[in-house]
């Protein structure tokens, strides 16, 4: 059992007043009254509604929830970072981030659940970011649930390959909304719209391949909508390369551009850099991974 260590900064009435104003979910405080021990002062077991001094060392149980349910699988996991508190993984594109009815026995969900089990047998699975299923890039993963609270504030850049030439900073700032089908179930497709969420994404030419009529740019994203680099790149007219999605004879194209397009499967996405303040050393984390192979073998990037 994982105990995460918390130095009471002033005199409270109770553990349950110092959790709620530290902002924990009700779920989590329900979870730590399940069992005796899940809670600890000075070494001393203690229940929900014991008071606190200042100086007090509270112990907390940082996995109190019921273990994840997600089936196992038994895939190559490329690990970029792991602590005791978060496991930095470098996703390929064409994996599914979560089990779906297509992927549902292969996916990085489980190949995490089949990895972690070695070390905690009662792991709950606790993605940070969720990746598209054909993005490639970083994922970060939370060992317990402490450690997903205090995780804020995380800064990701995104790569992308888009179709014509963008020479100029962008700010785009569209809406973004879910379509429907015909029987009101969410059919996976966005759409720029007044009634969505508001969506804003920074875009940075890096490099425009002229041969390609295509643009390497860096992305920065505010709210990280689903399918947002890909929805507004779209809008704009510059549709990432590969996105069969939203990226149908995109008007930046001519018939000759078309013919000597880039042969991707999947699109041209990859959340390249993550950066943060770890909430428990303090220290400043910097992580970046290279381009995917198939990327790198379209001779467009270095």
């Amino acid at each position: 059992m994982k105990m995460q260590k918390f130095i009471v900064d002033k005199d409270y009435k109770s553990i349950y007043i110092y959790l709620k104003q530290r902002e924990f979910s009700e779920n989590f405080i329900k979870n730590l009254r399940k069992v005796e021990g899940f809670l600890r002062i000075n070494n001393e077991i203690v229940y929900i509604n014991h008071p606190l001094k200042t100086g007090d060392i509270l112990e907390i149980n940082a996995n109190p929830n019921t273990k994840s349910s997600i089936m196992h699988c038994v895939l190559p996991i490329d690990i970029v970072f792991e602590d005791d508190h978060y496991l930095i993984v470098n996703k390929p594109a064409g994996l599914a981030t979560m089990p779906t009815r297509s992927h549902y026995s292969e996916n990085l969900a489980g190949a995490i659940c089949n990895y972690m089990d070695k070390k905690d047998h009662n792991f709950v699975l606790r993605i940070i970011n969720r990746l598209d299923k054909d993005t490639a890039g970083l994922v970060i993963i939370a060992k317990d649930s402490i450690s997903q609270k205090e995780l804020n504030d995380i800064n990701k850049i995104y790569h992308a390959l888009c179709y014509g030439k963008i020479d100029v900073p962008l700010t785009i700032d569209k809406p973004i909304a879910t379509t429907l089908n015909q029987i009101g179930y969410n059919d996976n497709k966005r759409i720029i719209s007044p009634k969505g969420k508001k969506a804003v994404t920074y875009v940075t030419p890096i490099c425009f391949y002229e041969d390609k009529n295509i643009t390497l740019i860096s992305c920065k994203l505010v709210q990280g909508r689903t399918h947002q680099i890909r929805v507004h790149l779209s809008s704009i007219g510059h549709p990432l390369v590969g996105d069969k999605l939203y990226g149908s004879n995109p008007p930046c194209l001519t018939k000759e551009d078309l013919n000597t397009s880039v042969p991707l499967k999947h699109t041209a996405l990859i959340c390249k850099q993550i950066s943060f303040v770890h909430p428990f050393t303090n220290e400043q984390i910097h992580l970046q991974v290279d381009y995917p192979e198939d990327i790198k073998t379209l001779n467009l990037i270095k």
